[in-house]
């Protein structure tokens, strides 16, 4: 049945497809006889191109898409794109108006003919002939979109008939409104836009299918010259293109006169160029672009148009960056030489990473000091060692250890272990000896237990950097980053039970198919009477030890680190809802100083950015070791 125009109003999209039979008879009658001999030329001519691709894979093809970071509640973070920035949308979901448009201007006879157009083919011939190259195009939708699927961009005779050729066959195996949709998707609109739907966000802020007519006829005006015809560059000229449009669609019978002028008058608002704007948030696109990358490969993150869903909150990683950038400047005024600080929060529930800050500016620089920087711990370290202890069962946080002048054999000579004060402070229990970070005391229950034993545990906590079983292994002598020093706390504040920790709850293609679920199936890996005791002894270093500026008024348990000459600061912590790492030093390992320790600078950093992170969240008590069965004697 004939779908008949109202008097005064537009046709519908599908008109355009019915319009032939309203017109008569006559002029679809030529078309067709006229598409029948071309067509029959052409395909004489497929003999002598056998080497062309194979269209029948179109039936299957997935153009590279752009993929997408978002934060835990959905808030968009970065896209991630090769060349091709690309959002793939169906024919449904584009504006009507901008679908008559592009026909309109582009190939008015689409839904007529059967590949090629030979009424411009004719004049094409003629007018390429006269001057011996290639000067008129004669391409239908069809005709380009092989073009930019399959061939090269070189204006020949032989790549017209290649398409010509390519054409015919894939109006063979596709309808019509599966080329449209795919021309729509597949197709340069400048500055790095490919396909409708990722032009119509950067030219006019809204999804396609919201396009008004002004918006539409404007967009269709760029396919020829993109970039010389964006409204960004020339408005003038994209207005100018724009009145082409719609001149073309009036005359077509395809809107009226009033929606021409209306169209023409419409104030036309733009967004912006946004195909190459940075990540909101640098640090968690990098983490989490390595472990997509990792996973399934580079091409298939920026070609993949994966969706993916972090583990970052938007508002603590952004109060993350603020104390990062606050503190930095406000250290150095105190007279600390550092360049750079790294943040990092877990969340010791599900080892979900809320907050990653790799660096003081990462407009300066984008190495993530928080995942990939290696350094010392310092005496953020102990607590491993003390844990070690307490899971023999031969130890408790009560038992006592001699803070006494000691020498060990090496192969270089004798080790003479000393304190940071170089005082010794006798006997004292453990509890004592880790609230106010004495270094013999940690390195006697060290080789007592066995530092075997340690980095056997640390390697279970997933700390990976190479140790050796070294008298100063206790002093936190070997390499570590930001980021497995908050993962080994947040198991230690979850009384043992661990998930491999991530930055990526979960990840899915365009269609919303799953590629990734990262949900938490956390596994026992400590004792957890011994992971208890020692919260319990942490609590203790910020509540009358090393790391009272850390006191951020509610149950909450860590450690500071200083490595020898003042070379890396930290404070390390955690209450049951995060566990945060900071970190604070130079790149090229230069001194901070003296005096330059991690309760005196770093604690009050992290007391800072917990109190803001945690200021919504109820203060919760730890669970007492008492609640736990006290591991046998080993």
């Amino acid at each position: 049945m004939v779908r008949k125009k109202t008097k005064g109003s537009s046709p519908s999209f599908d008109f355009i497809k019915d319009i032939g039979k309203v017109t008569g008879g006559t002029l679809l009658a030529i078309t067709m006889v006229g598409s029948a001999i071309a067509a029959g030329g052409l395909v004489g001519l497929a003999i002598s191109f056998r080497n062309l691709p194979d269209v029948r894979v179109l039936r299957t093809f997935t153009p590279a898409e752009t993929s997408y970071i978002y934060d835990i509640k959905g808030k968009l973070l970065a896209s991630l794109h090769g060349e091709a920035n690309r959002e793939v949308v169906p024919l449904n979901k584009i504006s009507p108006d901008l679908k008559r448009a592009v026909i309109a201007i582009e190939d008015s006879n689409f839904y007529f003919h059967k590949g090629i157009n030979p009424v411009s083919v004719g004049r094409a011939i003629v007018v390429n002939w006269q001057k011996g190259e290639v000067r008129e195009g004669s391409s239908t939708l069809t005709m380009q979109l092989m073009k930019n699927v399959f061939l090269s961009r070189q204006r020949t005779f032989s790549r017209k008939l290649a398409e010509g050729v390519l054409a015919i066959r894939i109006e063979q195996i596709l309808s019509k409104d599966q080329i449209l949709e795919m021309y729509l998707n597949q197709i340069y609109w400048g500055h790095n836009n490919y396909g409708a739907q990722t032009a119509a966000r950067t030219y006019f802020n809204k999804s396609v299918g919201s396009l008004t007519l002004a918006e539409s006829a404007m967009m269709a005006g760029l396919i020829k010259a993109p970039q010389e015809y964006s409204p960004f560059v020339n408005m003038e000229e994209a207005k100018r293109q724009q009145r082409t449009v719609l001149r073309r669609m009036r005359d077509l019978g395809w809107i009226t006169a009033q929606e021409e002028t209306k169209a023409r008058e419409q104030k036309i608002t733009l967004g912006k160029i946004r195909s190459f704007q940075g990540s909101a948030s640098p640090y968690v696109t990098n983490a989490a672009s390595r472990e997509l990358i990792g996973r399934f490969g580079r091409d298939a993150m920026l070609k993949g148009g994966m969706r993916v869903q972090t583990t970052v909150d938007a508002t603590m990683q952004a109060q993350a960056q603020e104390t990062v950038t606050k503190w930095h400047r406000r250290i150095r005024g105190q007279g600390v030489r550092a360049d750079q600080m790294a943040l990092v929060a877990i969340d010791p529930r599900t080892h979900f990473i809320k907050a990653i800050v790799g660096g003081v500016d990462p407009k300066k620089s984008e190495f993530n000091r928080a995942t990939q920087a290696i350094r010392q711990p310092g005496s953020a370290f102990k607590p491993f060692v003390y844990y070690t202890a307490f899971a023999t069962g031969k130890y408790t946080p009560n038992s006592v250890v001699a803070d006494t002048p000691v020498r060990y054999r090496e192969a270089s000579g004798y080790y003479y272990p000393k304190n940071y004060d170089s005082t010794f402070g006798g006997s004292m229990s453990i509890r004592k000896a880790l609230e106010v970070s004495r270094n013999i005391p940690a390195i006697k229950i060290g080789r007592a237990v066995g530092m075997n034993k340690v980095i056997e545990n640390c390697r279970i906590l997933g700390i990976n950097s190479p140790m050796e079983p070294v008298t100063s292994l206790p002093l936190g002598a070997i390499g570590v980053t930001p980021l497995e020093m908050a993962n080994a706390y947040a198991t230690i504040a979850n009384y043992g039970w661990q998930s491999p920790p991530t930055i990526i709850v979960r990840a899915t293609d365009s269609k919303g198919n799953v590629l990734l679920d990262n949900t938490p199936k956390p596994q026992l890996v400590l004792e957890p009477w011994a992971a208890a005791s020692l919260t319990d002894v942490m609590r203790g270093v910020i509540n009358n030890g090393t790391g009272k500026a850390a006191q951020i008024g509610r149950p909450a348990a860590g450690k500071t680190g200083t490595t020898s000459s003042e070379r890396d600061i930290w404070f390390v912590g955690y209450v049951p809802q995060l566990a945060t790492a900071v970190w604070v030093g130079n790149d090229n390992y230069r001194p901070l100083g003296k005096g330059s320790t991690g309760g005196t600078f770093v604690a009050p950093i992290w007391r800072d950015f917990m109190l803001k992170a945690l200021k919504n969240s109820p203060s919760q008590n730890f669970r007492p070791a008492s609640d736990f069965e006290r591991p046998r004697r080993s």
